[in-house]
């Protein structure tokens, strides 16, 4: 059974700095592009950055130059570097496989930037 655990938020200021992780059991972590969401109030959720394997990230427009994805394979562990934040960052950040397999989601972790 797929599980996926997310960590790492919390409340920056404008401008600060977040590092996201997220773990993963119950799949062959190596073998899956992964991708970190994320989900305003309000909003739908939608997907901010994806790293394929081996290890090739792409970004949405809104967090290109200021976040980074990377994965550690022998960790079965995604993470997602928050530079620059700002207040429209501010939502609740998933990780998941891409949505096709259907795996479940985590509790997510909240990041509030907010001055």
């Amino acid at each position: 059974q797929v599980q996926l655990v997310e960590s790492g938020g919390g409340l920056v200021q404008p401008g600060g700095s977040l590092r996201l992780s997220c773990a993963a059991s119950g799949m062959i972590f190596y073998t899956y592009p992964m991708g970190w969401y994320r989900q305003a109030p309000g909003k739908e959720r939608e997907l901010v950055a994806r790293i394929t394997t081996p290890s090739s990230g792409n970004y949405a427009d809104s967090v290109k130059g200021r976040f980074t994805i990377s994965r550690d394979n022998a960790k079965n562990t995604v993470y997602l570097q928050m530079n620059g934040l700002k207040p429209e960052d501010t939502a609740v950040y998933y990780c998941n496989a891409d949505l096709i397999h259907g795996f479940p989601w985590g509790q997510g972790t909240q990041v509030i930037v907010s001055s």
